[in-house]
């Protein structure tokens, strides 16, 4: 089944998920108390809330490009780490996802890395039945930041348990790696924004046409239930920075009326903001289809 496609200017996106995972609901809503997140978000019994891996692929029409904005956890895993992370390949997985748009990944030609943490770079390899570690898109070009790259490389402790090393090695070695500066412009029409603060030099891809404009929020805004400032994931490694940059990028996107495409959010695919009594709010609830009508 071919599915349809959203069409801005000369970009065609399609939304690609790529499983659902768990993560301990304390960690990805900081200091803000249980029994105030708890009733925005379900949380199973070992507290973990239900967390989707919703990537992004562009083509576009003045290149010829086939864009993949992340890939999820992949499969080189073992039954401990599926436990942890209640890893759902059931609900999607990435090579069906690609298969339902009419995409087989030998056509994907630039994998964008928002940054390197496990459950978005994952996909990039996997074992064959001989443990051969291979590459699931062998013509793709690699684009993540220089300054990323080192992080990822060279990981402080407390973020090392996310920068898994058979995903990142061949990331690193891969002979069309193309490490790119922060502000990046990878054609007309699309580039990234910078942010600080959940990692160094993660970067949020930005599509332009036809008047509107969609932002992939990666680690930034993970979910719907993340817009109020202070609600900040425990995971970050700078929490202050991070707000800032929520401020920041949030104003524009009310001022703008941006689209803000959520990774990680198991109900909400796409939202725009508003901005109230100084707080900001979910305005629309959306799909990327609701883009093309």
């Amino acid at each position: 089944m071919n599915l349809s496609d959203v069409k801005l200017g000369p970009f065609h996106l399609y939304s690609i998920e790529t499983g659902r995972f768990r993560l301990d609901g304390g960690a990805m809503f900081g200091v803000v108390p249980k029994t105030l997140w708890s009733r925005y978000i379900d949380v199973d019994d070992n507290n973990r809330i239900n967390m989707a891996m919703r990537c992004l692929l562009i083509t576009s029409e003045n290149t010829d490009r086939v864009y993949l904005i992340d890939n999820g956890t992949g499969t080189k895993f073992d039954d401990k780490f599926e436990s942890i992370y209640q890893i759902d390949h059931e609900h999607s997985n990435l090579l069906g996802s690609l298969e339902q748009h009419g995409f087989e990944p030998e056509e994907v030609t630039d994998i964008i890395f928002s940054h390197l943490h496990f459950d978005h770079c994952g996909g990039t390899t996997y074992y064959d039945e001989q443990h051969n570690l291979k590459h699931t898109f062998p013509n793709a070009r690699y684009h993540v930041t220089n300054k990323h790259l080192q992080t990822a490389t060279d990981p402080n402790a407390r973020e090392k348990a996310s920068f898994l090393d058979d995903n990142i090695t061949p990331i690193k070695n891969w002979d069309k790696l193309n490490l790119v500066e922060e502000n990046h412009t990878y054609e007309k029409g699309f580039d990234a924004l910078p942010v600080n603060g959940h990692t160094i030099s993660q970067q949020l891809p930005r599509i332009t046409a036809d008047g509107k404009t969609v932002v992939f929020m990666a680690d930034l805004i993970p979910t719907h239930v993340h817009l109020p400032l202070p609600w900040v994931m425990g995971y970050d490694m700078y929490p202050v920075k991070t707000l800032n940059e929520k401020e920041r990028y949030l104003n524009m996107a009310v001022d703008e009326g941006w689209y803000l495409f959520l990774e990680h959010d198991a109900q909400e695919e796409l939202i725009t903001a508003k901005k109230e009594e100084g707080k900001y709010a979910v305005d629309q609830q959306l799909t990327l289809e609701d883009l093309g009508h």
